[in-house]
Formats: C-alpha cells, sequence, structure tokens
C-alpha cells in the first residue's frame, strides 16, 4: 500500500515568546526521545509514530506504544487539514504569559484519524462551528524551536 502524498505547510511564521513562562518543548534530541516530531515540523510536515507490530497510531508522538508496548516505532504523515471536532475560546485564565493574547480559540481537530487539541489562530469564536476545515499554521520562537497550531484557510 502506497503513502498518500500531503502537501506541505510553508516555513513559518516566527512568534515572541513571553520571557516568564515557556510552554513550548525542548526539541533536541538531546532533551527529548521525539525529536524527529520537531524536525519533521520544521519540513512542514505533521507526524506522529505508529505501531510496526499491531498498527497502533498513537497521539502525541510516543517511544513506545501504548497498545503493545513495542517499541518498534515508525513516523507516519497524518495530514495538513483536519476538521474542527470541538472549540472554545480563552477569555480568561490564560496562562502566565499569555495574558495578552487573549481571547484566542483552543480546538480539537480531527485530522488523519486522531483528534488533536491546538490553539486555532486568526478565527473568532462566533466564526467558528463544528466541521469548518483548518489548515496546519506551524509558528517559530525566536530561539528556533517550532511547534503547531491550526487556523481557518484563506
Amino acid at each position: 500500500m502506497s503513502k498518500p502524498e500531503f502537501d506541505k505547510v510553508k516555513r513559518p511564521e516566527t512568534i515572541k515568546l513571553p520571557f516568564m513562562l515557556d510552554f513550548y518543548p525542548l526539541e533536541d534530541e538531546k532533551y527529548t526521545r521525539i525529536s524527529q516530531f520537531f524536525e519533521n515540523l520544521k519540513e512542514g510536515r505533521l507526524t506522529t509514530t505508529k505501531c510496526k507490530r499491531c498498527a497502533k497510531l498513537s497521539w502525541p508522538p510516543r517511544i513506545v506504544c501504548p497498545e503493545c508496548l513495542s517499541d518498534e516505532l515508525e513516523w507516519v504523515d497524518i495530514g495538513t487539514e483536519g476538521e474542527l471536532y470541538a472549540f472554545t475560546e480563552m477569555r480568561l485564565g490564560a496562562p502566565l504569559g499569555f495574558g495578552q493574547d487573549v481571547p484566542f480559540c483552543i480546538g480539537i481537530v480531527k485530522i488523519g484519524g486522531l483528534l488533536i487539541s491546538a490553539r486555532i489562530d486568526n478565527a473568532r469564536y462566533d466564526e467558528l462551528k463544528i466541521g469548518d476545515k483548518l489548515k496546519l499554521k506551524i509558528v517559530e520562537l525566536e530561539d528556533g524551536r517550532v511547534f503547531y497550531r491550526f487556523k481557518k484557510p484563506s
């Protein structure tokens, strides 16, 4: 069976990281065993791990299969376009350092057979509805780290 082809997302929009609190993981292989996830994001690809033994697709990416406990995993693309499954708006109580961003939307996106939570950029709460098509957005921090978000297609 051939692998599906997915569009790559243009590399990224740089965002300022609040100095007070850093929510983004360290991405280098000396800090995490899923560093390949971040390398793939830098290439415009959203990926996760799939077990070679039992075919379990996991989110977030794993180093051991939660189903059969095998460490025989492979990286697979899960696409760049998804569908809004659920959402809310952060108006109060934003994490320290993100108060200047409120209000912003957070959603659960159905993509590649998985449900992924993510921030939804460039959309107001009253503009969103369940089933909306969303596109992967990659953001870059000033220090070169990357992370994912989603946005409504333009």
